[in-house]
């Protein structure tokens, strides 16, 4: 593989495919690509405009006929040689998305890539078993039977974090049920949806049903939502941007699907493996280097495991390895953008003036001055209020706070307006039996924090949004349920009919 990924020379046609092909977009402004670890310009394009997000709604709307009506074994057919595709494209994903988004490349190798792989090999089957509740007389005098049709154009737009794996939870459930799509990939991130998009007519998507429009969000984000022609909107980012969302899609009453912000809680109970939990708070709260709505940012910690959980965090945080992506001996990759990274560190020199920074809190020197690197960081003695424990900070920061009963602990986790993941640890089945029905989260890890599968969906409560990716289940999203009943009697005359008019018969 190579060292970096030459995206000029793979998207010279442009960052837009629609009708499968690659274009350039219409609207006039270009946009730069930056490494974020290194700051330079890796990649230039011109935005997409409204008239390039009409053009691949047109194109989506056109191939949904021959693609909602392809049998659910043709679908299936299409979405193995997807998954296939994919997997002979492993490398340059993996680079392309290391190289844009800064990831540590054994991050993308190991995670990101395979499990978008993975996750078109699950849909591949999948969509054989769109199914609905079987036919039978729920009247005495009809069948009913239950038809799960595709609901038509999907609009999506999907974040910086995980550009690849967002096109795959976006793509893959809404084409598996028969839809056609036009993605947003934000436009900081576009190289490994474009990449998505070719493997898929490489593996004989037809052209038009899968379609890259790589634009801003307050052009071809809003004029995406507000189509009149797209049937759904699915959004993953922050919950300020997910309420402007809802607001304009309200406007064409079109189905809505949300992933939005995060602020995962990390409960630690007094009987838990402390080493377990040690290694399980850095890596969930380091994963991508922080920026992710289910990383581990707020530790409570049972007091009798407290000072010695602060001191195993710090010690442990202090040996991650920051470098260049490329090496696979580096740990923690830049942050997405400098602006990014200038945030993420005022949040911490904010908490200086409330809390104490125990570890990190600055900006590497040296040659990743250049990048949007910042050290791993940990946070203790904050009240429960405060910013940096309410707020979403999408960084490499930890923030642990103390807790003493375990009703104060399960309070704490939910005191926050977002409600996406959250784990607990103990050793007692009934301590975390009692965690996972009361916090309020779409997810709760027992013991781990982080992993998801395929076969599992991913969604929040409260702030963070509604609806699943991923499994079975994002059919519900993806998906309208008509109901069809049957007459059985072949009288001309019913029974009820003497409601509307004459006499019972």
């Amino acid at each position: 593989m190579d060292h970096r990924f030459d995206a000029t020379e793979r998207f010279a046609e442009g960052a837009q495919f629609i009708a499968g092909s690659l274009r350039g977009g219409s609207s006039g402004r270009t946009q730069e690509v930056v490494d974020p670890a290194t700051g330079e310009t890796v990649y230039s394009y011109e935005l997409a405009g409204t008239a390039d997000v009409d053009a691949a709604v047109e194109a989506a709307r056109q191939a949904f006929p021959e693609w909602g009506g392809a049998t659910p074994g043709e679908r299936s057919d299409t979405l193995h040689r997807f998954a296939a595709a994919l997997a002979e494209d492993a490398d340059a994903l993996a680079a392309a998305e290391s190289l844009n988004c800064g990831k540590p490349i054994k991050l993308s190798k190991e995670f990101d890539v395979p499990g978008s792989i993975e996750n078109a090999a699950f849909f591949a089957g999948a969509a054989r078993h769109l199914e609905g509740k079987a036919a039978g007389e729920y009247s005495a005098d009809h069948t009913s039977v239950i038809r799960r049709e595709p609901i038509g154009v999907v609009g999506s737009i999907a974040p910086w974090n995980y550009p690849l794996q967002m096109a795959a939870w976006k793509v893959l459930p809404a084409i598996a049920a028969g839809n056609t799509i036009v993605l947003k990939p934000a436009e900081i991130t576009p190289f490994t949806s474009l990449l998505f998009a070719q493997a898929a007519q490489r593996a004989g998507l037809p052209d038009g049903v899968l379609n890259i429009v790589s634009g801003a969000g307050r052009d071809a984000g809003e004029r995406l939502v507000g189509h009149p022609s797209v049937a759904m909107t699915s959004f993953t980012g922050s919950t300020a941007v997910g309420k402007r969302v809802a607001e304009i899609a309200t406007g064409t009453v079109k189905r809505l699907h949300l992933e939005l912000g995060g602020k995962a809680p990390f409960v630690v109970f007094d009987d838990a493996d402390l080493e377990a939990a040690v290694h399980g708070a850095v890596a969930g709260a380091l994963i991508n280097t922080g920026q992710d709505c289910t990383a581990a940012t707020r530790a409570y910690v049972q007091r009798p495991l407290y000072d010695a959980f602060v001191s195993g965090v710090a010690d442990l945080m202090a040996t991650v390895r920051l470098g260049d992506p490329f090496d696979p001996s580096t740990d923690l990759g830049p942050l997405i953008s400098h602006t990014q990274r200038d945030r993420v560190a005022g949040f911490v020199d904010r908490a200086r003036g409330y809390a104490t920074v125990v570890t990190g809190g600055e900006a590497p020197g040296g040659e990743l001055a250049k990048g949007a690197y910042y050290r791993p960081t940990l946070v203790a003695g904050a009240a429960q209020d405060s910013e940096i424990v309410q707020s979403e900070i999408f960084g490499p920061v930890l923030v642990v706070l103390p807790f003493d009963s375990d009703d104060e602990g399960i309070a704490l986790a939910n005191d926050t307006p977002y409600g996406l993941a959250a784990s607990a640890w103990s050793r007692d089945v009934y301590r975390t039996g009692r965690a996972v029905r009361e916090i309020n989260a779409g997810c709760v890890w027992v013991n781990d924090h982080i992993p998801i599968i395929s076969e599992m969906p991913h969604g929040g409560a409260k702030a963070s949004g509604f609806g699943k990716d991923m499994s079975a289940y994002s059919f519900e999203e993806y998906t309208q349920v008509k109901h069809v009943m049957y007459d059985n009697t072949a009288a001309a005359r019913k029974d009820w009919h003497r409601t509307i008019f004459g006499d019972r018969p």
